[in-house]
């Protein structure tokens, strides 16, 4: 089971209806930190500020993207990729984050900062990765997120750029959803932050703020998906896929 890391020592921005996207800028990213704004509703991501120096800020966006686990699109072709590929979940974490932190994506926004807070988070047990792997064992894709009771979520995903990780990511997300179907998905959240047109073509619909922190709420009460569940305990400091492999317990 996740470790619950010291708690945050900042007081988190109070999202209403009359807030912007952007709610705060600065605080940190300590595990209790990250912990505490997923569970009122915010996430990071950096903003270029003055002189190209990035500045640390936390969003709420309104409308939130969601997506129902029986509104996921699977296209002919999609269910026809979900056969070539091998689900891993937490075999390579840092390598799924390290790839979608490429600074030659489109809209990279992945700091190393953020990237060493998200892997303190996976080492504690709360910040997991979803990966699709080929046969011959090459890395095709993935996804990874924050799963806090029956909240997942999603941060950022990718895909090999050559002909075999082609659908890569998105058979990640397909394996996603049917584990949190699989573990009970009445009350269970999946949230994508924004619905994207890429994301909408997936199922991916908006919701309003309001209506987020309402199933926030109730999501958070709920028991941690089985899958994410066994990670290996860490000390803190001041459907169509053909299986899941999971990293073996310490």
């Amino acid at each position: 089971m996740p470790v619950e890391p010291p708690p945050t020592r900042w007081e988190l921005p109070t999202v209403n209806a009359d807030c912007d996207d952007l709610v705060g800028l600065g605080a940190d990213l300590e595990p209790g930190t990250l912990l505490a704004a997923y569970r009122c509703g915010l996430f990071p991501m950096p903003v270029d500020r003055l002189f190209g120096r990035s500045s640390l800020a936390w969003w709420s966006p309104d409308p939130r993207g969601v997506l129902p686990f029986n509104a996921l699109r699977i296209t002919r072709s999609l269910r026809q990729a979900c056969k070539r590929f091998e689900i891993r979940v937490d075999t390579a974490f840092d390598a799924v984050v390290e790839a979608c932190a490429d600074p030659s994506r489109p809209g990279a926004w992945i700091t190393d900062e953020i990237r060493t807070a998200y892997g303190r988070l996976h080492r504690l047990g709360w910040a997991h990765s979803v990966e699709a792997w080929t046969p011959d064992g090459r890395l095709a894709g993935g996804l990874y997120g924050v799963a806090i009771g029956g909240l997942f979520a999603g941060e950022s995903m990718f895909h090999a750029r050559e002909r075999w990780g082609r659908d890569a990511s998105k058979v990640a997300l397909v394996a996603l959803v049917e584990m949190l179907k699989a573990d009970g998905a009445a009350g269970r959240l999946l949230d994508v932050q924004w619905g994207t047109p890429h994301l909408r073509r997936l199922g991916v619909v908006e919701i309003s703020r309001e209506e987020y922190l309402s199933r926030l709420r109730a999501a958070l009460r709920l028991d941690l998906p089985a899958v994410f569940g066994h990670t290996p305990r860490s000390a803190h400091s001041s459907g169509p896929s053909a299986g899941i492999r999971r990293e073996s317990s310490a």
